[in-house]
């Protein structure tokens, strides 16, 4: 990732200050594109599967809290995923070095919302498990306009509420811990590559 320091301390900032940023220029449109063009077509052959909640035993589908369907990036990544991949690990080593926030691992799966589906107001930590610190989106659609709807909508610790659009590029940094979010339901197919930076975890990414 060729940021400059410029952007480096812009994000570090934001995130210290706010616990969140958004930009729309951090990747390359042709790498966002092949991502995009991936995700629909391992949809298309249904490879993507229902979300589920929760983790371990207490895993379960919840399609009255969440709508989208889901596949995770693993060993096996293919080209354009092992791009974004190296990415967000540059990524990652910039914020640790301006943050300490010890980020180590990175995990991320693809997400489809249908039209009308959404994702209620939670947050990325886990309760019995803290190791999430900085969850990324980044939106995959193409031509997204506000009539579309389907933002995330973040809920600030100061009470205030800031929607982002899934606008193609875009992407969205926030402290796993400390923002609450939620996705409102879009009224045309929505695609985004989520992910959360660890502090520990097993050896992935």
């Amino acid at each position: 990732m060729d940021m400059l320091p410029g952007q480096i301390h812009t994000i570090a900032d934001a995130i210290d200050r706010h616990g969140w940023y958004t930009a729309d220029d951090l990747l390359d449109p042709g790498l966002v594109g092949a991502l995009a063009d991936e995700c629909l077509d391992m949809d298309t052959h249904a490879q993507l599967q229902p979300a589920h909640v929760g983790r371990g035993s207490k895993r379960r589908l919840a399609a009255a809290l969440r709508g989208d369907r889901t596949r995770w990036l693993d060993e096996s990544f293919s080209k354009v995923q092992a791009d974004y991949l190296t990415h967000m690990l540059a990524l990652r080593d910039a914020l640790n070095r301006r943050l300490f926030l010890g980020l180590h691992t990175f995990e991320a799966h693809y997400a489809v919302y249908p039209p009308g589906a959404h994702y209620d107001r939670h947050r990325d930590r886990f309760r019995d498990d803290d190791a999430r610190v900085l969850s990324t989106v980044l939106y995959l659609n193409r031509n997204w306009r506000p009539e579309h709807e389907g933002a995330l909508r973040l809920h600030l610790p100061d009470g205030s509420q800031h929607n982002i659009l899934p606008v193609s590029g875009r992407m969205a940094l926030f402290l796993s811990a400390d923002i609450e979010h939620e996705v409102l339901a879009p009224r045309r197919e929505r695609m985004s590559l989520a992910g959360w930076f660890r502090r520990n975890g097993p050896p992935f990414f």
